[in-house]
């Protein structure tokens, strides 16, 4: 399965940006720029968690916003702007990411900041 949306402008959900969003199972690419093309890709695996944001005027028009924080070096943060659909991209991203982490066999770990406090 492959999602391909644009971002949109928030008023009337018209699609008249050059930012084109293609979301596979295994990476999500982000093309921007007309004269200065920019391609930024993201592995499924290294997303670890994602948010949906909704505005009033997106929810009128039928938007929404996703951010995508990774473990990607270039780009932490991945937002996915103004997009139709964006409850069923959310859901396929966060399937996605659990299986091809499954598949790597990687794990998450997290920095409590526990570090010199070990009991001898």
């Amino acid at each position: 399965m492959e999602f391909r949306e644009r971002k949109r402008w928030v008023f009337f959900g018209l699609p008249f940006t050059f930012t084109v969003y293609t979301i596979k199972e295994d990476v999500i690419t982000v093309n921007t720029g007309i004269l200065n093309r920019e391609e930024n890709d993201c592995y499924m695996y290294k997303v670890q968690d994602v948010t949906l944001k909704t505005s009033l005027f997106e929810r009128i028009f039928g938007l929404g916003t996703i951010v995508c924080y990774t473990g990607d070096t270039t780009s932490p943060q991945l937002v996915i702007e103004h997009i139709k659909k964006p409850r069923e991209i959310k859901q396929f991203i966060l399937e996605q990411s659990e299986i091809a982490r499954r598949k790597r066999l990687t794990m998450n770990m997290l920095d409590i900041g526990a570090e010199g406090e070990l009991d001898t």
